[in-house]
């Protein structure tokens, strides 16, 4: 496909995604003190699976951990997933970097928060949406999120010492990373989303010293089932980026989904209006019932 004609349906998929009006959460609870330290809750609107509670799938929103991009875009992929019968969890987070919002993500309280909103989670679940069972969560995010999202289910084998480090594996039903940074190495190469892994990191004196606590590529095997979806077709987040993820986990011993989707991009994956959507909610229930 010519390059303007991929550029052309890019910006449309884009644009699709981007229409839908955000959506207010039945919910709001604070699992901190800064005001980026929310999570809205929706809860579910239809029955599915075997009967019981619900399952209760977390979303970690994309937007290249950068200050602009908050929640609220991905607020109507959230109320899609409740509407096919799951409670859901969105998570906020600090973004941007402390003097210059427009850099990638802010070390270490990108990652404080996203260890933060889980580990308070189950707790603020049984209030929130207590009509959901918290043993059965799946943890999903697009992008930056999806890179958020594998982290969250690594961080039992984060190097010792980490801040984040659990003794032992999060409780998870599994992972659904959505388009994800999921292999920095790969990423930089690349210059996904203008190298916002290594402003994440602090630049190129920092990078390889935090690589190994941030980097989920380098977090294996995690011991929980992980799905990646990929649009074949992604200019943002290039299918090779996942790839060099479930290479790195086979080398490590771990099977990892890998669905890739032809002819879609990046955005149509949190897009309610797109095909590629039900694939993200199917892939998900394979995981949470």
């Amino acid at each position: 496909m010519p390059d303007d004609v991929a550029a052309a349906r890019a910006a449309a998929e884009e644009e699709s995604a981007f229409l839908h009006p955000p959506v207010d959460p039945d919910t709001t609870a604070a699992y901190g003190d800064h005001p980026d330290q929310v999570i809205d809750f929706y809860a579910p609107r239809a029955e599915r699976g075997p009967g019981g509670p619900a399952p209760l799938v977390v979303v970690l929103h994309g937007g290249a951990w950068r200050a602009p991009h908050d929640r609220r875009h991905v607020s109507p992929f959230a109320a899609f997933l409740a509407g096919r019968g799951f409670g859901v969890a969105l998570v906020e987070y600090r973004r941007g970097t402390e003097g210059d919002a427009a850099l990638a993500g802010r070390w270490p309280d990108t990652f404080d928060d996203v260890a933060a909103a889980l580990d308070a989670l189950p707790a603020l679940a049984r209030q929130a949406l207590p009509q959901t069972d918290p043993r059965r969560t799946v943890v999903t995010g697009h992008s930056a999120g999806g890179h958020l999202a594998l982290w969250a289910a690594a961080r039992h084998v984060l190097p010792a010492g980490a801040p984040w480090r659990l003794d032992g594996a999060p409780q998870l039903r599994g992972v659904v990373a959505l388009a994800p940074i999921a292999d920095f190495t790969v990423a930089e190469k690349l210059d996904v989303c203008g190298n916002a892994a290594l402003q994440l990191l602090g630049g190129d004196e920092l990078f390889a010293e935090r690589q190994p606590y941030a980097d989920p590529a380098l977090l294996l095997p995690t011991g929980i089932a992980t799905t990646l979806v990929q649009g074949r077709a992604d200019l943002d987040v290039p299918q090779a980026v996942a790839e060099a993820y479930a290479d790195a986990a086979a080398k490590a011993g771990e099977v990892v989904g890998l669905t890739l989707l032809e002819d879609v991009g990046h955005f149509p994956l949190i897009d309610p209006a797109a095909d590629a959507c039900a694939v993200v909610a199917e892939e998900i229930a394979q995981l949470a019932w």
